[in-house]
C-alpha cells in the first residue's frame, strides 16, 4: 500500500511540475527540467531534456569511434559539437578485451555494427533536411554472408565463439581479437584476397573486413572461400511484431538498442519478458535512461538517479513506464541505466551518476543532440 501510495504521490507531483514551468529553454528547440520529489518516504532526482525535433537534430555516436573502446557521454558529446546527450545502448562492461561491445543492434552513419539479440527493442533515427524522425519497435536484424549460391546467418564485431561465423569490420578495431582455433578469411572488394588457417587476431583491412570460423562451420568455408572467390554482406531486418514497417529498419541511418518497451500507443507495455531480461533488472529499482515520444510531436529524453539512498532511489520498469505517461508519451522505450545512466548539457553532466562515487561510466555508444 505504502509503495503504491507513494507511487501515485510521485507520479501527480512530478507531473505536474514538469509539464509546467520547470521546464527552462536552453537552447532553440531544447527544454529542461530537473525535478527533485520526495514523497512517502522514496526520493526521486530525474532530469527530462524536451526537444522539438524540427529544430534539433538526433545522432547515435559510437565510443571512441570503435567497437570495442568505451567513452564517457560527455566525451561523445563533445567530441561531436552537441549541446546535449544521454547514454544509450546495452553493452559488454566485463573487464574482457571484448568490453564495449554492443550487447545489440547498432547502427551509426547507415552501417550495421552489431546484430540484434533475443528480439530486444530497438530506437531507429532518421535524420531529413526539415526534421529528425525516431521510431521504436522490436528488431529482429541479422547478417547474411552469401558465396556461390549458400547462404549463413553470422555474427558481426563480437567475440567468435565455438562453432561460430563472424564478421570483423574496421569500426570493430585494428584487430579481430579471436585466438587460434578457428581460420580467418580477408575480404577486400567483395572478393576474397587471403586464407589463414589456423590464425587468429587478423588485422582487418580498411575498406574490406575478416570472416572468421570455427569449429563445425569451418570445413564447408574452407571448401568454398578460396582466394578471389566472390562474397557479399547483406543485412536481414524483420520485427516480432511489426510496429514499424520493415522499409523503416533499412533506412534508418542510426539504430541503438534498449531493453524493454515502456509504452506503445500511450498504453503500457513491458516487454522485457519477451526480451530475455532477468526479472530484478526490471522489477527492482534502479537509474534509468529512457526515451519517449510525446503526444505533442516533441521528444523526450528522461534520466532518473538511483542507488544514492535518501537522495535518488531510482525505478522499476513499471514505475518508468507510469511516470512518462503522465508527461503525454506515447512511445517510449528503456536504454541502459544503472551506473551508466548520463545526461549531459551545456558542457557538464547534470544528473548524478551512481557509477564508482559518481564517477561518469564509460559507454559503448551515445545519443547527442546538435542544432539544425
Amino acid at each position: 500500500m505504502k509503495r503504491t501510495l507513494s507511487l501515485a504521490l510521485l507520479i501527480f507531483a512530478v507531473a505536474a511540475a514538469a509539464l509546467g514551468q520547470d521546464f527552462r529553454t536552453v537552447h532553440p528547440g531544447v527544454e529542461h527540467a530537473d525535478v527533485t520529489h520526495r514523497a512517502a518516504g522514496d526520493t526521486f532526482r530525474i532530469h527530462l531534456l524536451r526537444l522539438d525535433l524540427t529544430r534539433v537534430r538526433l545522432d547515435v555516436k559510437l565510443g571512441m569511434d570503435t567497437i570495442v573502446g568505451t567513452e564517457t557521454t560527455s566525451s561523445i558529446a563533445r567530441r561531436h559539437g552537441a549541446v546535449a546527450a544521454i547514454n544509450a545502448g546495452f553493452f559488454r562492461f566485463d573487464g574482457s578485451i571484448f568490453a564495449g561491445d554492443p550487447v545489440g543492434l547498432l547502427r551509426v552513419d547507415g552501417v550495421t555494427l552489431s546484430e540484434s539479440v533475443n528480439s530486444r527493442v530497438a530506437m531507429m533515427i532518421e535524420n531529413t533536411a526539415r526534421e529528425t524522425r525516431v521510431h521504436f519497435d522490436r528488431a529482429d536484424v541479422s547478417i547474411l554472408l552469401t558465396t556461390r549460391g549458400q547462404e549463413f546467418t553470422v555474427g558481426i564485431n563480437r567475440e567468435r565463439r565455438d562453432n561460430d561465423i563472424v564478421i570483423y569490420t574496421p569500426e570493430f578495431g585494428r584487430t579481430t581479437l579471436t585466438d587460434r582455433t578457428g581460420a580467418e578469411f580477408l575480404v577486400s572488394a567483395g572478393r576474397v584476397t587471403g586464407v589463414f588457417n589456423p590464425h587468429g587476431s587478423s588485422v582487418i583491412p580498411a575498406g574490406g573486413y575478416v570472416i572468421s570460423a570455427s569449429g563445425d562451420k569451418l570445413p564447408e568455408l574452407l571448401r568454398l572461400l578460396t582466394r578471389s572467390t566472390r562474397v557479399e554482406m547483406t543485412v536481414r531486418h524483420s520485427s516480432p511484431t511489426d510496429v514499424v514497417p520493415t522499409t523503416v529498419f533499412g533506412r534508418a541511418e542510426d539504430i541503438t538498442n534498449g531493453v524493454s518497451r515502456l509504452v506503445t500507443a500511450g498504453k503500457i507495455d513491458l516487454t522485457w519478458e519477451a526480451e530475455r531480461a532477468i526479472r530484478t533488472f526490471a522489477e527492482n529499482r534502479h537509474p534509468r535512461t529512457a526515451v519517449a515520444k510525446l503526444r505533442d510531436g516533441r521528444f523526450l529524453m528522461i534520466t532518473v538517479d538511483g542507488r544514492q539512498p535518501g537522495v535518488s532511489e531510482g525505478m522499476t520498469l513499471q514505475e518508468l513506464a507510469e511516470y512518462v505517461i503522465t508527461l503525454g508519451a506515447i512511445d517510449a522505450i528503456n536504454l541502459d541505466g544503472g551506473g551508466s545512466t548520463t545526461m549531459y548539457l551545456d558542457g557538464k553532466v547534470v544528473n548524478t551518476p551512481s557509477n564508482n562515487d559518481a564517477v561518469e561510466r564509460k559507454v559503448s555508444d551515445a545519443v547527442i543532440v546538435t542544432l539544425r
